[in-house]
Parts: structure tokens; C-alpha cells; sequence
């Protein structure tokens, strides 16, 4: 058999896959044969021209460049949101610590809810201390043990904060006939993480169906609670 021929036959030999296998092992083909780059031509997806392999390296870069770009931004978005919810927190800290007593503290909090945090309506709920205060639109008073509270017994025993849309029954008790529509809350335990040494709990509601979700972070909220709890227990031994 002729050179010619055997070469020939080498070439029918030859598959797409030895190529694949060949480029995949010899990553810098190419920059040793710069100028093969510009004879290869790639079909356009759309059925458009062809367009070259450093043309197609190149849309695919910057594709990939974009998609690093969103990705930041929402990092700096997010990290953004931290420091503003941070300084928020800082701020609510702030104005407790001038509250002299356990009254002066709630009404504290429901003010920076409202105006610090843009709460769309919030309620606290406090367990035992009916004859401390009397019920308004944003304090609640009654006992642990009340029949409103069968609603939220997964809630109280878990000791955990919660996010997400609340059932019926907990958004009947807790906004009642309200004008404003709350889309998702934000429940806080208050005291001990254990169902007999929570002392209530700190509801905090939306518009935005999104606004509070489960997959939402909650380490903020946490903070926030505990901030309340420390609050309310010390202006309490104070009195």
C-alpha cells in the first residue's frame, strides 16, 4: 500500500471524537495556529451568517461577564440592605435605652416599626401581664394559655422566627378587619426559646406577599427580637 494511500486511510479513520479527545488534551492548539481561528466558522443560532470561533469566544465571555455582573450587583444589593437594616436596628437600641419604662419602650417600638422599619402594621403580643397595661391597637394581653392562641402553638413551641403568609385564623386574630392587606409576616418570639418561657411574640406585617418569605434570612429579625426581649425585661426590673 502506497504512503498516499495509507494516509488516506488514516484520515477515514478519523473521528469527530479523536478531534474532541485531540483539542480537549491540547488546550493551546490554537494559539500555535492563531490564523486556523479565523477560517472556522460556527452556524448562528438563529439561522443567521455564520459567525467566526473567536467571534463565538468572545459572545461567550462577555455573556459570561454579564452574568458575573448581575451576580455583584446583587451581592452589593444585598450587603447594601444589610447595612441599612444594621443601622436600623442600632437606632431602635438607641431610642430604648432613653425609655425610662416598660410602657414608654413599647410604644418605642411601635413607632420605629412604623417609621424606622416601614412596617405596614405590627402587634405585640404579651403573655401574663394583663394587669400592666391595657390592650391596643398594637399591644396584646392575654394568657399563654388563651384559646386565640391554638393558632399559633406550632409557632410558640418551636421558639423560632418565623416568615411567610400567615393562615386565616392568625391573620384574623392579629389584624383583624384591617383596611391595609398584609401579603407576608414576620413572627418574633420574645424571651426563651422554649414554649413556657416565651414571653410573646412581635408580628410584623407587609404588602408585599415577597417581603417576608421563608427563604428570607432571618438572623436581622432574630436580632430584632432579642433587642425587644432585653428591652421590655429591663424596663421592667427598672420599675
Amino acid at each position: 500500500m502506497s504512503t498516499v494511500n495509507q494516509r488516506q486511510q488514516d484520515h477515514d479513520a478519523l473521528t469527530e471524537l479523536d478531534v474532541v479527545s485531540y483539542l480537549q488534551a491540547h488546550p493551546d492548539f490554537f494559539e500555535a495556529h492563531p490564523k486556523l481561528l479565523e477560517t472556522l466558522r460556527l452556524p448562528h443560532r438563529t439561522g443567521g451568517p455564520a459567525v467566526s470561533l473567536v467571534e463565538k469566544q468572545v459572545a461567550v465571555l462577555r455573556q459570561g461577564r454579564l452574568k458575573l455582573e448581575r451576580q455583584l450587583r446583587d451581592l452589593v444589593e444585598v450587603a447594601r440592605s444589610n447595612d441599612e437594616l444594621a443601622a436600623r436596628i442600632h437606632g431602635l437600641a438607641v431610642e430604648l435605652m432613653r425609655r425610662p419604662d416598660t410602657l414608654s419602650a413599647i410604644e418605642c417600638v411601635e413607632e420605629q416599626l412604623r417609621l424606622s422599619f416601614k412596617a405596614d402594621r405590627s402587634v405585640l403580643v404579651l403573655f401574663d401581664r394583663q394587669s400592666e397595661f391595657d390592650d391596643t391597637r398594637f399591644l396584646r394581653l392575654l394568657d399563654r394559655n388563651d384559646e386565640r392562641m391554638a393558632p399559633f402553638k406550632t409557632f410558640i413551641e418551636s421558639g423560632s422566627a418565623r416568615c411567610g403568609r400567615v393562615r386565616d385564623a392568625q391573620h384574623s386574630f392579629l389584624f383583624g378587619d384591617d383596611d391595609v392587606e398584609i401579603g407576608s409576616v414576620a413572627l418574633l418570639p420574645l424571651g426563651n426559646p422554649d414554649g413556657q418561657g416565651m414571653q410573646g411574640f412581635l408580628a410584623i406585617g407587609s404588602r408585599d406577599a415577597d417581603h417576608f418569605h421563608p427563604g428570607k434570612s432571618i438572623d436581622f429579625l432574630e436580632k430584632l427580637g432579642e433587642l425587644v426581649t432585653c428591652a421590655l425585661n429591663q424596663t421592667a426590673s427598672a420599675a
